[in-house]
């Protein structure tokens, strides 16, 4: 079972997340690796939405492997090189999040692994 809150005193979440996701009762987890846009032969996109939507993609593509879906998503991590890119990311973020949308933390470094990569996305997921 899962419950999603917002606790009185904090405030209002300003994008489509929830403060807390508590778990009970979870007979699976999975713990998704952060996954960047890139496609499979190695190509990155330039623009932070394109690269964004594949990352996503790609975590479906590990959601699906591990028996779970978007609507199994708890937690997400997302690392953005620029807070220029939150707008263009928070976009495809909120199509594809499931209802009720997870807990989450956005977090603007410096750099990722892969030069030409401006976003990377972590998950958590329970069922």
């Amino acid at each position: 079972m899962r419950r999603h809150l917002d606790p009185d005193g904090v405030p209002p979440p300003f994008g489509r997340y929830h403060h807390v996701v508590a778990v009970e009762g979870a007979r699976r987890l999975a713990f998704v690796s952060g996954q960047l846009g890139m496609h499979s032969d190695g190509s990155v996109p330039e623009d932070v939405g394109s690269q964004s939507a594949l990352a996503f993609a790609n975590l479906d593509s590990c959601l699906t492997a591990a028996g779970l879906s978007r609507g199994d998503i708890v937690r997400l991590n997302v690392y953005l090189t620029d807070a220029e890119y939150r707008r263009s990311y928070m976009e495809v973020r909120d199509r594809w999040v499931a209802d009720p949308p997870p807990a989450s933390t956005l977090v603007i470094v410096k750099a990722l692994a892969l030069p030409a990569c401006k976003v990377e996305i972590e998950a958590i997921a329970a069922a």
